[in-house]
């Protein structure tokens, strides 16, 4: 049994998805575990410093997946244009 090979376009797209959907499940992630250690976990009334450096990373990286996850969407979605199909007998004309 032989697959239909995927056109360019399909496979660009088929990628987009991927990365799209890999960067929003970290992001999730990411905000979850920081929601999950601020409400569940006992804090004392002092913060650690190693409590500091971990909240400042995590919120570091959800700014960047942030902005490159809009970044891909909104890109693909602009420049991501399909071909137009020619039309057998008609051919472009050659403009002046």
């Amino acid at each position: 049994m032989r697959r239909n090979k995927y056109t360019p376009e399909e496979l660009h797209a088929r990628l987009i998805v991927t990365i799209g959907i890999i960067l929003a499940t970290v992001f999730a992630l990411s905000v979850l575990s920081l929601l999950w250690a601020l409400v569940f976990v006992t804090q004392p009334m002092k913060q650690a410093p190693n409590d500091a450096q971990f909240i400042d990373i995590v919120s570091t990286l959800t700014v960047f997946l942030t902005g490159t996850l809009s970044g891909i969407v909104s890109a693909n979605g602009l420049k991501s244009k399909p071909k137009p199909v020619e039309q057998e007998g008609q051919k472009d004309e050659p403009k002046k």
